[in-house]
């Protein structure tokens, strides 16, 4: 596989999946996107985004155990890959390269 470049909101799923670990399921990725990135977003976008990063190899994921609260659904668990892991650090060495680049956006000039 090449390198796989990722989108923002690709990145926030990402972090947000390592962050959550095995709680890492749709549900719980929309409510930390709402908490800890402020962002309000339809559940579809969220498994849109897991999908694709599941098809890129950036992501895997398992199903979880059936709960009588969801009705005997299954959670889809999702965990990060190596690759994926590699994709968030390009995407973090790109910006932190860039914004060293440019003096005057400094966060202490704020």
């Amino acid at each position: 596989m090449g390198k796989e470049y990722i989108g923002e909101f690709e990145e926030l799923i990402l972090l947000l999946i390592v962050m959550l670990k095995e709680d890492a399921y749709g549900l719980a990725i929309r409510k930390a996107l709402k908490e800890h990135a402020d962002r309000t977003v339809t559940i579809g976008a969220v498994h849109g985004t897991v999908n694709r990063l599941e098809k890129k190899g950036l992501v895997e994921s398992n199903l979880g155990g059936a709960t009588e609260s969801r009705g005997g659904r299954r959670k889809r668990i999702f965990t990060i890959t190596a690759a994926g892991k590699k994709a968030l650090h390009r995407s973090r060495d790109i910006k932190v390269n860039l914004w060293s680049q440019i003096p005057e956006l400094a966060v202490n000039k704020f």
